[in-house]
């Protein structure tokens, strides 16, 4: 969905591409590219310890459109940024004789952890204003330090950071709470409060300890998971594009198949299209809304398999009590 802004922008595509990588100088295979999946796969280059990944790229703007409007003195910039450590760098391309733009980032190693977004921003001068934007890439290339293949889907992004004094200010405001889900991007990531609760990270990183220890890594990961379950839920069914005859459509990428997944347990008894009818008339018209949230509460339960995790917690809890009157 294009956002709206008070002037004229773009309406034609901007797309950009990835040509090549290298790093420290050495080109990595462009199997480690796919611009399929938009996704560069930086994990096992070939050296375990590497300083910096040159992106080489290939922009393309609506030349016709650009000079037949009123923008003037365009400019391209890539940019390159990560939500785990706030980092931010930025590009600008140059036109070439084909009429691309192009150009190279570079993606230091210290200053990104997993995943970064590489998108490009048009700007010009509109009137008397210099560098208003006017149009940008609807999907963004993903730089991936994990894999070793370049898929751009993963099922969930975790970022630790601290809420009371991290880079991410918009955090600040949720300094109390241990997790938070945000789902707006093109992955759902769930971010964990380092300075909340302490021990926390190190109880959700720990993989022995005590029975209670244990409790407690398996109860904390299906509450985070059950939030995310249903802040994505929700998120999947917020905005539903609709055809021609008003029958809403289902959701791409990560929303499909959350919706695919939880919608059974919801609307239980349906055909898929007709609980989609169902959950968008419901959803915008307001009848039936707030009673169906229950069925959301246990569709999001189920996927985390919270049940599960309490019913051997109430049991190892039960077998402590017997311990202690021994």
């Amino acid at each position: 969905m294009r956002a709206a802004f008070p002037y004229p922008t773009l309406f034609g595509d901007v797309s950009l591409d990835v040509t090549a990588v290298s790093v420290d100088g050495a080109e990595l295979p462009y199997s480690h590219v796919s611009k399929v999946e938009q996704t560069v796969a930086l994990h096992r280059t070939g050296r375990e310890e590497w300083e910096v990944a040159t992106l080489h790229l290939a922009a393309k703007i609506p030349d016709e459109e650009l000079a037949a409007g009123p923008w003037v003195d365009p400019v391209c910039l890539a940019v390159l940024t990560e939500k785990a450590t706030n980092a931010r760098s930025t590009t600008r391309l140059t036109r070439s004789r084909d009429g691309s733009w192009r150009g190279s980032i570079e993606l230091a190693h210290a200053r990104h952890l997993n995943r970064a977004s590489l998108g490009l921003t048009v700007v010009a001068t509109l009137g008397e204003m210099a560098g208003r934007f006017i149009g940008a890439t609807e999907k963004d290339w993903f730089v991936d330090l994990k894999v070793t293949t370049p898929v751009r889907q993963r099922d969930i992004e975790i970022v630790e950071v601290d809420f009371r004094e991290g880079p991410h200010e918009w955090l600040h405001p949720f300094k109390e709470s241990p997790w938070i889900v945000e789902t707006t991007g093109d992955i759902p990531t769930v971010y964990l409060n380092t300075s909340a609760v302490e021990g926390l990270i190190d109880a959700l990183h720990g993989t022995g300890g005590s029975p209670e220890e244990k409790m407690l890594r398996e109860m904390t990961a299906s509450q985070v998971a059950q939030d995310a379950w249903t802040a994505m839920f929700h998120t999947a069914i917020s905005d539903l594009d609709l055809d021609e005859d008003g029958t809403p459509q289902m959701p791409a990428g990560w929303r499909e198949a959350v919706v695919r997944m939880m919608l059974p347990d919801v609307l239980p008894g349906r055909q898929l299209t007709d609980a989609l009818f169902d959950i968008n008339e419901r959803r915008t018209k307001g009848f039936g809304w707030s009673e169906l949230q229950t069925s959301v509460q246990y569709a999001a339960g189920r996927r985390s398999q919270i049940t599960k995790k309490l019913t051997n917690a109430v049991r190892s809890v039960h077998r402590s009590d017997r311990g202690d009157d021994r």
